[in-house]
């Protein structure tokens, strides 16, 4: 097996940021049929997101692509999802703007002790996911009853709290990654000149 597959469902993923986002805008607020079609499509993309990962895992075939692109993929369809819903139906941007800051920061974080060490993703960060996804597939769904609304708006404030509690773990994880390798250095020899390149980061 290679790398194909699971980069496809990545990469997947990726176009399927600016379609759900279109859909969204497009449906100006209606809750017609390019509201189903966003939910539609952003449900089968966060579905990739398990199956990339679980596929290059069992088949052995982790991919600098895959390290890279499937964190920025994971993101993006956050970010850019819950922008549109925002924009769209107008509920509060300041849960945006923390898990903006916040995935932001914890990922230049990441990429800046790439060479050292690679930080896993925590069952904090495993379960910020699961709330986001579950925030936002609630806020997609056209005609929502009440209390669909209040689980989407309740469910994303507690993703908003997992994310700040949990990038304040990875915030001192990091620094401690870059004290301990800044104080000792590795030496610059000619055979290590490839480090030099930027680094592929992240588990898939």
């Amino acid at each position: 097996m290679n790398a194909t597959v699971p980069n496809l469902l990545t990469g997947a993923r990726l176009v399927a940021v600016p379609v759900v986002l279109w859909l969204l805008v497009a449906d100006a607020g209606e809750n017609g049929s390019l509201r189903v079609w966003a939910l539609l499509v952003f449900l089968l993309a966060a579905a990739t997101d398990y199956w990339d990962g679980y596929l290059a895992r069992r088949w052995e075939v982790v991919s600098p692509f895959g390290k890279l692109a499937d964190p920025i993929a994971d993101k993006a369809l956050v970010l850019f999802t819950l922008a549109g819903i925002v924009a769209v139906d107008g509920i509060p941007w300041w849960p945006l703007a923390v898990l903006a800051v916040r995935e932001i920061g914890v990922t230049v974080g990441r990429l800046a002790v790439a060479r050292d060490a690679v930080i896993p993703a925590s069952r904090g960060g495993k379960l910020k996911t699961v709330l986001q996804l579950l925030a936002l597939t609630a806020y997609l769904i056209p005609h929502p009853a009440a209390w669909i609304d209040a689980v989407a708006w309740w469910s994303l404030l507690a993703a908003v709290a997992v994310a700040v509690a949990t990038g304040i773990h990875y915030s001192i994880t990091i620094a401690r990654v870059a004290r301990a390798h800044g104080a000792n250095p590795p030496p610059a020899t000619p055979a290590s000149a490839a480090d030099d390149l930027p680094p592929h980061d992240g588990p898939r």
